[in-house]
């Protein structure tokens, strides 16, 4: 995707030709990205999304700019490890990124999920196309540091846990009536 830093990614949508006041990079993905993948990530607080849709907008933008590290970091932690952080840098080098149109974000899905439908818009040979998605985010408490954190929810990773397991995003629920819910 040829853009101008000025414009932020996730504020391109091919789909409307209506752009009021689109913010800039800076004042939007960039302070989510800087804060994650900067070296005192792990010491300090940080910028954090305040909301799934928030996260989403950030991660597109993370793919249109190739940061596959910030993908990996706002996946949530048990699935960190199992993501292939050069297939995704490779699919997000390979895709010519055209803008993303947030279709519906259901803020509260129980007390810690949510959802997120989006298009993201990306150019081929032939014309326009867009990947439809309908993505699961749940809000991960640190107990530790009373910390709060969206994460997404990644379908793709192949896990072993069973329906009455805790829960993988350690909500100390059964993961059938917490995540389990989303991921099958």
């Amino acid at each position: 995707m040829s853009i101008s830093l000025k414009t932020c990614p996730c504020q391109i949508n091919p789909s409307s030709n209506v752009i009021s006041s689109p913010l800039l990079y800076q004042d939007c993905c960039q302070p989510y990205h800087d804060s994650l993948l900067s070296e005192e990530a792990d010491k300090t607080d940080g910028v954090k999304a305040g909301s799934a849709e928030r996260l989403m907008r950030s991660r597109y933008s993370a793919f249109v700019l190739i940061k596959p590290e910030y993908i990996v970091k706002t996946s949530l932690p048990t699935q960190q490890n199992l993501l292939d952080i050069q297939a995704i840098e490779s699919w997000a080098t390979g895709t010519d990124w055209a803008g993303l149109e947030i279709v519906a974000h259901t803020p509260k899905l129980g007390k810690r999920h949510a959802q997120v439908e989006f298009k993201a818009y990306f150019k081929t040979n032939e014309d326009l196309q867009a990947h439809h998605e309908l993505s699961a985010f749940v809000k991960v408490t640190d107990k530790i540091n009373n910390d709060e954190r969206w994460y997404f929810l990644d379908p793709t990773v192949s896990m072993s846990v069973s329906q009455k397991q805790p829960c993988i995003c350690g909500s100390g629920e059964k993961f059938k009536r917490c995540c389990g819910v989303y991921l099958s």
